[in-house]
């Protein structure tokens, strides 16, 4: 297993991968499969998300196919510039709970460290325990619940968020 931040050359790559995500565990993200496949011209957006200023998005790979995903995006106003947001983590099922993750996740963190960020959020489902055992294994703790975070029809997710500090 390998880790290396995206670019644009990524996008199809990243798209297919995105789309899995969406289906497998609808649950984890606010975007829906419909939504995802709604999306003018998706490759080319994910090609320029890819190589934005503010974020920055890291790819496992096994064997040389893309096998999880997460992005870090940095806020943009000067007051929170130490911060940053972690999004979109994603391992595909069969590479599940054999250290891939992990190694995204400390990939993120040296590079959060790299640009002198300070403070790193995420928000987790709640009954996520798998990524809540991840995030606390590696230094996040749960500072809040935010009660019916999430609506979906005929329920509710809530959310724990978590905090990082790198200083």
């Amino acid at each position: 297993m390998q880790v290396r931040e995206l670019n644009q050359s990524d996008a199809e790559e990243y798209y297919r991968l995105r789309l899995e995500a969406l289906l497998t565990n609808p649950d984890a993200f606010i975007t829906t499969y419909e939504q995802e496949k709604q999306r003018p011209d998706p490759i080319k957006t994910i090609a320029q998300r890819l190589e934005s200023d503010t974020s920055r998005t890291f790819g496992l790979f096994v064997k040389e196919t893309l096998a999880g995903v997460v992005t870090l995006v940095r806020e943009t106003h000067p007051k929170f510039s130490h911060k940053a947001s972690v999004l979109a983590m994603y391992i595909t099922k069969d590479h599940r709970r054999k250290g891939g993750a992990e190694l995204l996740i400390n990939e993120l963190i040296q590079f959060a460290r790299a640009i002198e960020l300070e403070v790193l959020h995420l928000s987790v489902v709640t009954d996520n325990h798998p990524a809540q055992e991840l995030y606390k294994k590696l230094g996040f703790h749960t500072y809040g619940t935010e009660v019916k975070a999430i609506k979906l029809p005929g329920r509710y997710l809530d959310e724990d968020h978590m905090v990082l500090f790198l200083k």
